[in-house]
């Protein structure tokens, strides 16, 4: 997806921005353009090592407010990963890191989105329970800290307690819709009503946990290749913020089915983890859901994305809007 926010360099400037950084030049191969925001190269280097190397926009694009420092935030995911205690989940191996780049290893396989058709149910099904299992073990991992929001400190975006952390949250991404003039078919005024009828299901949430928050297919490696289908691994973290993990299944909905009779919970609970579908759970899922939503229409601002793509965000944006108010 191409996006005003995406940084192009020639392969001798990648080659030089590496070779200062890293003290190992390169040989690019191939410009991945299936990335929504960050520039993303296969390149190999000087030593033999395929890898993956994402750029940052550059100095002085304008982006999100939740999106600044969020390059950082990637490089954090990928160490925290490669904890011992973390190795259950598959991710690529960071490689080298810089304020403006992050290089990782190439992941086998390819992204589900592109291997679905070729995917017979029963193996849909079954990946589908390993990726509950899967993020039942990402989210095992807890802030350090024990603040909730958004981890880089340019964002600004963290706090004590949940319901302070989500309302900022939502109230940044209403002041980026205000700079951007975004349609959001609703006022703010009762965007930040919707949030507020919401507390007491926020208060539930007492842990800070990672949430990866963008685990649609297209950031899921499959291998389908052999017998047995397996999931190889996640990539892009760099949405990932300290919260509820009831948070992720909004975006593991574009997926597939996130019901509690659902491959993905029965995965998800199989390996630890606790989704108990109460109304306040549920309550605090159609937030999530509506945070989704105004982050899916406003980003179409800095990005310059228009046409049929905008016009799903704004469609997206409204059944959330809709989902919350049938609440009641």
């Amino acid at each position: 997806m191409q996006s005003l926010t995406k940084r192009q360099l020639s392969a001798p400037e990648l080659d030089a921005l590496l070779r200062a950084a890293t003290g190992v030049g390169c040989r690019l191969e191939a410009e991945l353009t299936d990335g929504w925001f960050n520039t993303a190269y296969r390149v190999r280097f000087d030593d033999g090592r395929p890898a993956v190397v994402k750029l940052a926009p550059p100095a002085g694009a304008p982006v999100l407010r939740y999106e600044r420092g969020i390059m950082a935030t990637e490089a954090m995911v990928y160490r925290r990963l490669a904890a011992p205690a973390d190795t259950a989940v598959p991710t690529p191996a960071l490689l080298h890191s810089g304020a403006d780049f992050l290089a990782v290893s190439v992941l086998e396989g390819t992204p589900w989105d592109k291997a679905a058709e070729h995917l017979p149910p029963a193996t849909a099904a079954a990946l589908r329970h390993e990726l509950g299992a899967i993020t039942a073990r990402l989210h095992t991992i807890t802030s350090e800290d024990g603040r909730f929001g958004y981890p880089a400190p340019e964002a600004d975006l963290s706090a004590a307690d949940w319901p302070t952390a989500f309302t900022a949250m939502v109230e940044a991404i209403l002041e980026d819709a205000e700079r951007w003039r975004s349609d959001l078919g609703v006022s703010a005024a009762g965007i930040r009503a919707l949030v507020a009828e919401g507390g007491r299901a926020l208060d539930e949430v007492t842990e800070p946990r990672l949430v990866h928050f963008d685990l649609w297919p297209g950031n899921i490696f499959v291998d389908h290749a052999r017998d047995g289908a397996r999931i190889t691994g996640l990539i892009d973290h760099e949405r990932a913020f300290w919260g509820d993990p009831a948070a992720e299944l909004v975006s593991l909905e574009f997926g597939g089915d996130i019901g509690p009779d659902s491959d993905l919970v029965a995965g998800y609970v199989q390996a630890g983890g606790r989704l108990d579908f109460t109304p306040a759970l549920r309550h605090r899922l159609a937030l999530y859901g509506l945070y989704l939503g105004l982050i899916l229409v406003v980003e179409c601002g800095p990005r310059g994305y228009t046409g049929e793509h905008a016009d799903w965000t704004r469609t997206f944006l409204g059944e959330r809007v809709a989902a919350l108010r049938a609440l009641g």
